[in-house]
């Protein structure tokens, strides 16, 4: 991708403005809880490629652990099922699904992942990354194509019957504060009863413009620390995140760590933040649960290029989505169902 995930983060705070937008109708205190993984519908598709693979020493080239499904095709419905009942499994609520336009293949999967969501007990939603022609009346036209045809899927996650959508730090540059308050306005005048849209930055402003405010990657204010220091770091910066989100949809984000060193065109040095054997989500997740947001938010169930997938590894087995299910249901308004996960 020509923008990094971590360095869109990195960057999403340094966006100012002063506009301002309504608040979500109602008290925060009537929206439910939600574990929902960031999720990837890309794989062996024609843009999308898993490198060179070795299936002997089970190694791929572009990435830095192998799956134990194997290198899948994301179209695959039996994929598809397992990934939901992994997920239903370990406490997660709902998936967000990588979005580029609803013309791209990347998407094709998405009625089959909607119908298999229902079937677990799942929700979905999307994760708007690219404001097409980077113009806000374009963004209008795409997202209000995207809810028509899937938004009315009783799988897809709303609050207070308004179908929610997520939207990438680099869509939020491309158009900045004052382009994505004409979108929202644009939308929720042009599709029945409107959406609920959570932007990318932890900042005043973004909350202002936003219904609620989500980070999607933490990595590039992680990397390099120890067990400790990502406690103290996120017991710090999940309270703020809480706070600056006021009466808007608070979401804090968890990782089990991050390794990108293996996808082609990164430069190094890369912001690798380390699994510690398992105690970074360990860490991770403990300070999300004590700082009492709307919403943890998992980076992610399966960015294999980038290493930061709970999804079952060779290396790591089901470990993560084993810790998912021990601090979901300590997630106070969930109770994640407890079953047995791939070793």
């Amino acid at each position: 991708m020509v923008w990094n995930r971590w360095e869109v983060a990195a960057c999403t705070a340094l966006l100012l403005a002063s506009v301002c937008s309504a608040a979500p109708e109602g008290s925060k205190s009537d929206i439910q809880k939600e574990v929902l993984a960031f999720y990837y519908g890309w794989y062996d598709n024609p843009q999308t490629k898993w490198g060179d693979v070795d299936q002997v020493e089970k190694r791929i080239s572009n990435t830095a652990h192998f799956p134990q499904l194997g290198t899948y095709r994301s179209h695959d419905l039996k994929i598809i099922q397992q990934h939901c009942a992994w997920a239903k499994q370990a406490g997660i609520t709902g998936f967000i699904w990588s979005y580029a336009s609803w013309k791209h293949e990347d998407n094709q999967s998405i009625p089959q992942m909607l119908d298999a969501a229902q079937e677990s007990g799942l929700h979905l939603t999307a994760y708007y990354e690219s404001v097409p022609k980077m113009q806000p009346e374009e963004a209008v036209k795409d997202i209000v194509g995207l809810l028509d045809r899937y938004a009315k899927h009783p799988a897809w996650l709303k609050v207070r019957g308004k179908p929610v959508l997520f939207v990438y730090g680099r869509a939020v540059h491309q158009i900045n504060w004052d382009g994505w308050q004409k979108v929202i306005a644009g939308v929720n005048a042009k599709y029945p009863g409107g959406a609920l849209f959570l932007g990318d930055g932890i900042t005043q402003e973004c909350a202002r413009v936003f219904d609620g405010v989500h980070t999607y990657n933490i990595t590039a204010r992680t990397a390099g620390m120890s067990a400790d220091e990502l406690r103290a770091w996120a017991h710090k910066m999940y309270s703020r995140a809480v706070t600056v989100a006021g009466d808007r949809i608070s979401c804090v984000t968890v990782i089990p760590g991050y390794d990108d060193t293996h996808a082609p065109g990164r430069t190094p040095p890369r912001p690798t933040t380390d699994r510690h054997e398992g105690m970074t989500y360990r860490v991770l997740w403990e300070e999300a649960i004590a700082a009492r947001p709307n919403w943890i938010l998992i980076t992610s169930w399966n960015e294999w290029f980038e290493g930061s997938e709970i999804e079952p590894s060779v290396e790591n087995g089901g470990a993560a989505l084993k810790t998912t299910e021990e601090f979901a249901r300590k997630f106070p308004g969930r109770e994640a169902q407890t079953s047995s996960h791939p070793h």
